[in-house]
């Protein structure tokens, strides 16, 4: 088993050179003015999209070879739904690197346990459920989205709060897990998320553009992990008319979706037409409905990644392609 796990680490890395780029050091935390015409005028466009929604939608976006931005919103908090996945499978990624954990080990899925609703406790009970290795839970997480798989890895790292201890020992500042997903869906819908801010289980757009460039550039984990981590987001089966409807077919891009009442959410790193990456994060509530969330999201990913495509001059220094 630990030599198929050699070979599914060494299969990342290779299958996914072109966007696991060179680390850089660079801050987790993207700085906030915008000084380029070009932000400028990329944030203006998405602007006018997230106009046309009903409810609360946050955008960010940076260039993470060239440092451009644009952030719609960027401060406020909104539900995180499945894209905390990512932050629960780098928790477990690095206990994996630290040896507290083997990406081979069997853990069991945790199943919720039905309650009368005059039971009903502050968090929703879970039972061990099947039993799968870690990169098996991880890849049904990621991939499927599958949230009994993510609460095996919660259990498997020691709770949410083991997670955002990872965030906070990163430097990701906006970004919390207080829920483990079975109760995140036990709960779904008792607040409207297009009218109430809450910070619980939340992220604001800049902290999760934070943890994606944390990752990409490799300063939250090795390059190891970070391959496995990315190439599994690459596999993500769902939200395919999000921001992959965006982008030209054939793009590489590594994502996670979220879905709840009212909240459709789609975060990732793309590649542009010259290597570069351009990592977005479209946070969308509102009453017209996932499709036409959806619809919102595409379009701002096709405009981001269109304004970006082409390298820019900032003074008298050009980004070079890479």
């Amino acid at each position: 088993m630990a030599k198929r796990i050699h070979r599914i680490i060494a299969a990342a890395l290779l299958a996914f050179p072109t966007l696991v780029a060179t680390p850089q050091v660079v801050q987790s935390r993207p700085p906030v003015s915008l000084q380029d015409p070009r932000d400028i005028e990329i944030q203006s466009r998405v602007a006018a999209i997230v106009a046309q929604g009903r409810g609360r939608i946050g955008v960010a976006a940076m260039d993470l070879d060239g440092g451009g931005q644009v952030l719609v919103n960027g401060d406020m908090p909104f539900p995180m739904a499945s894209t905390a996945k990512i932050a629960v499978s780098a928790t477990m990624l690095e206990a994996v690197e630290q040896g507290r954990l083997r990406l081979d080990q069997p853990m069991p899925m945790m199943v919720p346990v039905l309650q009368p609703a005059s039971a009903r406790s502050t968090e929703a009970p879970l039972r061990p459920g099947q039993v799968l290795t870690l990169q098996g839970l991880m890849e049904l997480s990621i991939t499927r989205s599958h949230n009994e798989a993510t609460d095996g890895l919660i259990s498997a790292v020691g709770g949410v709060q083991a997670v955002n201890a990872w965030l906070t020992s990163k430097g990701i500042v906006g970004q919390r897990l207080d829920h483990t997903m079975a109760t995140l869906v036990r709960d779904d819908g008792r607040v409207n998320p297009a009218t109430t801010v809450t910070t619980r289980t939340s992220s604001t757009p800049r902290a999760m553009l934070a943890l994606l460039a944390a990752i990409d550039r490799g300063n939250a984990l090795s390059p190891q992990s970070r391959a496995v981590l990315l190439d599994t987001m690459t596999r993500t089966s769902t939200g395919k008319n999000r921001i992959r409807a965006g982008l030209p077919a054939g793009t590489l891009v590594a994502h996670k979706t979220g879905t709840l009442a009212g909240v459709t959410d789609d975060v990732g790193i793309v590649r542009l037409p010259d290597g570069r990456h351009l990592a977005m994060v479209v946070f969308v509530t509102g009453p017209e409905g996932h499709t036409a969330h959806a619809g919102l999201i595409a379009q701002i990913a096709r405009t981001l990644y269109e304004g970006y495509s082409e390298p820019i001059t900032r003074g008298t220094q050009d980004i070079a392609r890479r």
